[in-house]
């Protein structure tokens, strides 16, 4: 074997003596290192968004659909028989209880008028003659009383042309709205033939058909509220003034009535609304944001933080529900924080950062 020079020898000997004292010392460093780091444990916060808890008024509502209807409809016939000569309402028309609609043919009736008036005249003088010779004995009772028939006959037949007279007048049985004209000028029409349609609309009436379930919290009186899509923001208030008394066993459900006011005349009948009967209001209690419950197994939940961010699960009892806030009947209390946004990240006992805020 060829050996190195000893000076060369001594000073490799030197050099790997030292590297592996420093790569020995180095090795050292990284265990406490190691060792310092897993004393020091980093605390990770979840961000979320958080609201307080309020108190407030909610209201319990029975909410549903039902097309609207008119309180008061009607055909119109006519009651006697002859030509129309005048039409003075059209589709569309608001007319007046009373108002003259169409006008007949009169000259017939006023003959019939005058023939009866005359009759009656005559029979009136023949009953005053028989009745001042009734009173002298001068005629028997049985004809006395004949003649007083024949007189009192007249007198219902006059009337009854009279009033046929009046009917070739067609008037507004209500005040409303004409919905359909069924004659024109100079068309014939018989006794008891439809000639109009008419509709009030002030009020409406929204008919529900409610679930058995809430019969006992419905009554009479209770306050309502309908939205239509045709006037989109507008409420239109009304009570509840019928409810019926039978349950329908086909359905389940019982008929509940409401009177929608309009003076307006915005609303028509046919059209599409939602109900809703408010029928209890619960004051001062705490509320939150219905998306800071968590419902699992029946069972409802938030997450509370507390003063040092930490955020607990805590079981709720929820009370009435109203656009988009939920009452809380029992876990929660005034001015607590609860989460709203970044539920799903939590644990029992997670520390979180609030980064926003939902009313």
């Amino acid at each position: 074997m060829k050996r190195l020079p000893e000076p060369l020898g001594k000073a490799l000997l030197a050099f790997l003596l030292m590297t592996s004292g420093a790569l020995a010392l180095n090795g050292c460093n990284v265990a406490s290192g190691k060792e310092n780091g897993g004393d020091e444990k980093e605390i990770v916060t979840v961000p979320v968004e958080a609201a307080e808890v309020e108190t407030g008024d909610i209201a319990a509502f029975y909410s549903g659909t039902a097309t609207l209807e008119a309180d008061q409809r009607a055909t119109i016939v006519a009651q006697t028989t002859g030509v129309v000569l005048e039409v003075l309402a059209e589709e569309g028309d608001y007319v007046e209880a009373g108002q003259v609609m169409a006008r007949m043919e009169t000259d017939r009736y006023r003959l019939e008028v005058q023939r009866a008036e005359a009759e009656l005249n005559r029979l009136h003088t023949d009953f005053d003659r028989k009745k001042e010779l009734y009173q002298r004995d001068l005629i028997s009772a049985e004809n006395f009383e004949q003649v007083s028939a024949n007189f009192e006959a007249q007198k219902a037949a006059y009337e009854l042309a009279r009033l046929d007279l009046r009917y070739t007048a067609i008037t507004a049985p209500f005040s409303g709205y004409v919905s359909e004209r069924l004659v024109r000028v100079g068309n014939l029409v018989t006794n008891l033939e439809p000639v109009f349609r008419i509709t009030s609309y002030d009020p409406l009436l929204a008919v529900l058909h409610v679930p058995e379930r809430e019969l006992s919290v419905l009554s009479k009186g209770l306050a309502v509220s309908v939205t239509v899509d045709a006037w989109p923001g507008l409420i239109f208030e009304g009570q509840v003034t019928r409810i019926s008394p039978v349950i329908d066993p086909e359905t389940g459900t019982f008929r509940v009535t409401a009177e929608i006011k309009d003076s307006a005349g915005k609303l028509k009948p046919g059209l599409f609304g939602r109900v809703q009967v408010l029928y209890d209001v619960h004051e001062d209690v705490p509320v939150i944001p219905r998306s800071a419950v968590i419902s699992e197994d029946d069972q409802n939940h938030v997450f509370v933080i507390a003063e040092d961010g930490v955020a607990s699960r805590r079981a709720i009892e929820l009370g009435y529900e109203k656009d988009g806030r939920v009452e809380i009947v029992s876990g929660v209390a005034h001015g607590e924080k609860v989460v709203t946004a970044g539920k799903g990240s939590l644990n029992d006992g997670t520390v979180v950062e609030i980064i926003g805020s939902k009313a």
